[in-house]
C-alpha cells in the first residue's frame, strides 16, 4: 500500500480572477487559520468595488494568502499594503508580489493591531480596507475598534470590507459606517461598509 505524502497540505494556491494578472496562480504556506477568500466571494466583492478600485489606496490588514490585496493590485489599485504577522507567510507574499511584478504592493511583516496603533495623523488615508482575520478569533472586533480610534486612516467615503463566519457578526461597527452591500455563502458572511 503506497504511503501518503507527508507534505500534501504544506501549501495552498490562489488564482487571480481579473486584471493584469488574470488567471495566474500563486502558492502560500499552509498555516493554521489561513483561509483565502474563495473565488466566488472575491468576484462578488470586486464587482461591488469595480467603480472604486482603480488608483485606490488599499489596506489588507490580515493579508494571509494575499488573495484580496493581490486581486486589488491586479485590477489597478494605486497602492496596496499587505500586513501579515507570520514570517513565513509574509516571505511568501513578497515572493508572489515579485513573481507577479506588482510594484504597487508593499508587504509589511507586523502584527495588524500593533501596526494600526503605530500609524499617525500624517499617514495618508486608505480608500479601501479589507478585514478578513482568522475566523472565531477576537481580531475582527479589535481591528474595527482600532480603526475607529484611528479614524484618520480612512478617507472620506472609504469602503471597508468585513468577512466573518456567519455565526460571528461584528457587534462594534462604527456608527459612521453605513452598510452598503452584504452576502452570505455557506459559512461565510461578507459585508461592505462605507465610512461617512
Amino acid at each position: 500500500m503506497p504511503r501518503k505524502s507527508s507534505n500534501k497540505h504544506q501549501t495552498g494556491q490562489v488564482r487571480i480572477i481579473a486584471g493584469q494578472c488574470r488567471g495566474r496562480r500563486v502558492s502560500f504556506p499552509a498555516v493554521e487559520g489561513l483561509r483565502p477568500t474563495g473565488d466566488r466571494l472575491r468576484e462578488t466583492l470586486f464587482n461591488w468595488l469595480s467603480n472604486s478600485i482603480s488608483g485606490a489606496r488599499c489596506l489588507d490588514l490580515f493579508a494571509g494568502s494575499g488573495a484580496l490585496g493581490l486581486e486589488a493590485a491586479s485590477r489597478g489599485a494605486g497602492e496596496v499594503f499587505l500586513i501579515e504577522r507570520n514570517n513565513a507567510v509574509a516571505q511568501s507574499l513578497r515572493g508572489n508580489v515579485a513573481l507577479l511584478n506588482l510594484n504597487s504592493i508593499k508587504v509589511i511583516n507586523d502584527d495588524a493591531l500593533s501596526w494600526l496603533k503605530q500609524q499617525t495623523d500624517s499617514t495618508s488615508p486608505f480608500d479601501i480596507v479589507f478585514l478578513d482575520p482568522p475566523f472565531h478569533s477576537t481580531l475582527l472586533t479589535k481591528a474595527i475598534a482600532a480603526l475607529t480610534q484611528q479614524s484618520s486612516l480612512l478617507a472620506s467615503g472609504a469602503m471597508i470590507y468585513v468577512e466573518s463566519a456567519t455565526n460571528q457578526t461584528p457587534n462594534t461597527i462604527h456608527q459612521n459606517w453605513r452598510l452598503h452591500r452584504q452576502k452570505s455563502a455557506g459559512d461565510v458572511n461578507c459585508r461592505l461598509y462605507i465610512a461617512e
